[in-house]
């Protein structure tokens, strides 16, 4: 058994929120300062879980870096193997919620502190102690973070660490759709699982047809390929055949951060030698959780708190 469960990589930062939900992103007139970045908060989610997290990102030398530390530091992860990167900035991201359906964000990711980590940062970190390495499709979109987010990935499969990549496509980041999806799956051909939502896996594959693109991904190599599928629950593609798991039905209130609850949950499960459907469904738990919640990291569920969830509405 490995130092830690799951030793999350990538990006970091502030996250924004609207407090005056409903308002069109014009008529905002203050927001809730949060932490967030699709790894980050999955090293949080994970942490609440019950599960030994660590996160290996970048922040900047400046207050918003100080920030992201000290809340992951209270919530129990692990931050020794995060540098500072001098001249670099520690992100942010501007979000507003509008639900049911508009929740526009705005990502300040100019100079980003975590796309400045390299391979040196990679072997300082516990890959090889680590039972899982969490990967994301937007540590591939800058250098020196892609060519290291590769070397990670490469380097956990040599040690035996099982690799999950989530697509986490954010188009904004990328110059062209095409340029994500050759980096994508050049990455899933190291994973263990696959996760995204039905518009990152068409995106990985650059197919709008879901399942063809989901099956592209299964036969590069990776044993799972998990679509989440938000209102209609979440999909597991296999070499054993798909299931289906089934949503839990809640009301809308914000579902920036559900996706990486979801991640959160599914980790939980399969870690602990669960079937897909079973894992997958505990990850449908969670993000229901979280979509009736105001922000991402922040709002993880904890593991009493997810099981009796769960147990309240029939079980697995």
């Amino acid at each position: 058994m490995g130092e830690f469960d799951v030793l999350a990589m990538g990006r970091c930062g502030m996250d924004l929120y609207s407090n005056d939900v409903g308002a069109p992103f014009v008529e905002i007139r203050s927001f809730a300062a949060y932490v967030g970045g699709c790894p980050t908060n999955v090293s949080v989610g994970t942490r609440r879980l019950g599960l030994r997290s660590a996160l290996l990102t970048a922040v900047g030398e400046d207050p918003v870096g100080d920030f992201v530390l000290h809340f992951l530091r209270r919530e129990g992860v692990e931050t020794g193997f995060i540098p500072r990167k001098p001249g670099r900035r520690t992100p942010a991201v501007v979000l507003g919620i509008e639900p049911p359906d508009r929740f526009p964000l705005v990502f300040y990711r100019d100079n980003a502190a975590d796309l400045a980590l390299d391979i040196d940062d990679v072997l300082r970190a516990p890959v090889r102690r680590s039972r899982v390495l969490f990967v994301t499709g937007t540590g591939l979109s800058a250098e020196p973070s892609r060519t290291a987010t590769l070397f990670a990935a490469e380097q956990a499969r040599a040690t035996g660490t099982r690799v999950v990549l989530d697509l986490d496509y954010r188009p904004t980041l990328w110059p062209d759709a095409r340029a994500y999806g050759v980096n994508a799956r050049l990455l899933a051909a190291y994973a263990h699982v696959v996760v995204g939502t039905e518009e990152e896996v068409e995106a990985a594959c650059g197919d709008d047809r879901v399942e063809a693109a989901a099956e592209r991904l299964l036969a590069a190599g990776p044993e799972a390929v998990v679509v989440k599928r938000g209102r209609r629950g979440s999909v597991v593609f296999s070499h054993e055949g798909t299931a289906e798991a089934e949503p839990f039905p809640v009301e809308v209130y914000n579902v920036l951060g559900a996706g990486d609850a979801f991640a959160s949950g599914f980790l939980y499960g399969w870690l602990r030698g669960w079937d897909w459907y079973r894992a997958a469904r505990f990850g449908n738990a969670c993000g229901a959780i979280v979509v009736t919640r105001h922000g991402c990291a922040n709002f993880m569920p904890y593991e009493e708190e997810a099981l009796r969830f769960v147990e309240e509405r029939g079980g697995l």
